[in-house]
């Protein structure tokens, strides 16, 4: 990648990303079972295998790593803890690595309400807007059912965004948006007046959104990653 940051997103299976290998068995409401950072901090040979392939690669490239599913400030310390013990690991075999931004997604209204605790903890936030709000509205997104009011404009939403932005670069995050949002042309403007820092989009909106942002510059908006 030419020294351009590669964030890698931990192990993120559960929920609608099954894998059979796993046996995880039948959950009445998997969306919020056993999944994501929940397995990983479960299953820490697991986790571990996956810290040092990626603390070995940043010896050869500009890499973050994210992790899924945050819900509290001690999950994130248990992280931390794993990830240290992984590097002590790295230098007794005198195995290079670089240095490496962690960061977290925030896919949880818990995970917004206590943005300001997560982001003394982190280097980044990727606000992840299909979670974010499907668990906000309390709708499953995966149920056609519920299409007609299931709505990622909703003020609460927003608000929830706006919150996690501002907390953030309160205490020195920069913050990102994934998800199908980070795409929507019709919030890319309200998106550069809370002051995000990055988009990420599938490659096919990545020109659209880009014309989008310069066009919006040229006009006076602040300035993005």
């Amino acid at each position: 990648m030419a020294g351009k940051k590669v964030i890698v997103r931990t192990l993120d299976i559960g929920a609608d990303k099954q894998a059979d290998y796993f046996n995880l068995g039948h959950e009445d409401n998997p969306a919020m079972g056993y999944r994501a950072i929940r397995i990983c901090l479960d299953r820490v040979d697991i986790f571990k295998a996956q810290l040092r392939a990626l603390f070995r690669a940043s010896a050869f490239g500009n890499i973050a790593i994210m992790y899924p599913m945050i819900i509290s400030v001690n999950e994130v310390r248990k992280i931390k803890e794993i990830a240290e013990l992984v590097k002590k690991e790295l230098d007794v075999q005198e195995i290079p690595y670089g240095q490496v931004e962690q960061g977290i997604m925030i896919e949880t209204p818990a995970a917004v309400m206590i943005s300001d605790l997560l982001a003394q903890e982190v280097d980044f936030f990727s606000i992840g807007t299909n979670d974010l709000t499907q668990y906000t509205l309390a709708i499953d997104r995966q149920n056609s059912r519920l299409d007609n009011i299931y709505d990622s404009h909703h003020p609460a939403v927003l608000r929830m965004i706006q919150m996690t932005i501002e907390n953030g670069h309160k205490h020195g995050c920069w913050v990102g948006i994934c998800g199908e949002l980070g795409a929507d042309p019709t919030l890319t403007q309200t998106f550069l007046n809370m002051g995000i820092d990055e988009l990420s989009v599938s490659p096919t909106f990545v020109l659209p959104i880009r014309k989008n942002i310069r066009e919006m510059k040229a006009n006076g908006a602040p300035e993005i990653l």
